[in-house]
């Protein structure tokens, strides 16, 4: 990646968490803006949100967030001064399900170890 993808985007995780924030600020409580990426030519990119909550909730304010996709994209475009809006795709961010998930795994490995009994080495 150039510095240039790079730095926009970086600007556009930050001006797009910050739109959210302000603008819809009892929507946007549980939704972080988890990562950009923008293609080398700028003309696509990738957003990844994470939305905490209830399997529910996620669901649901993700449906938002892409009826919202347009607006989003205008008001990006307004505070992004680039030549052409990238057309975004908005992904959510698995990481910290993910995460989770091998943490659970790892902790009911421990529990089944500690639950074995530890047999005595025969000496030989």
């Amino acid at each position: 990646m150039s510095n240039r993808t790079i730095r926009i985007a970086e600007l556009v995780q930050r001006e797009l968490g910050a739109y959210l924030h302000t603008r819809y600020q009892q929507e946007a409580v549980a939704i972080t803006v988890a990562g950009v990426r923008v293609a080398p030519d700028l003309k696509t990119g990738k957003i990844f949100f994470s939305i905490f909550g209830t399997e529910e909730t996620v669901n649901d304010r993700f449906r938002w967030l892409l009826r919202k996709r347009g607006e989003l994209r205008r008001e990006l475009a307004q505070r992004i001064q680039i030549k052409h809006a990238p057309d975004w795709v908005f992904l959510m961010d698995e990481t910290v399900e993910r995460g989770n998930r091998v943490l659970d795994i790892l902790d009911k490995i421990e529990a089944e170890e500690k639950s074995t009994p530890e047999e005595p080495e025969e000496k030989a």
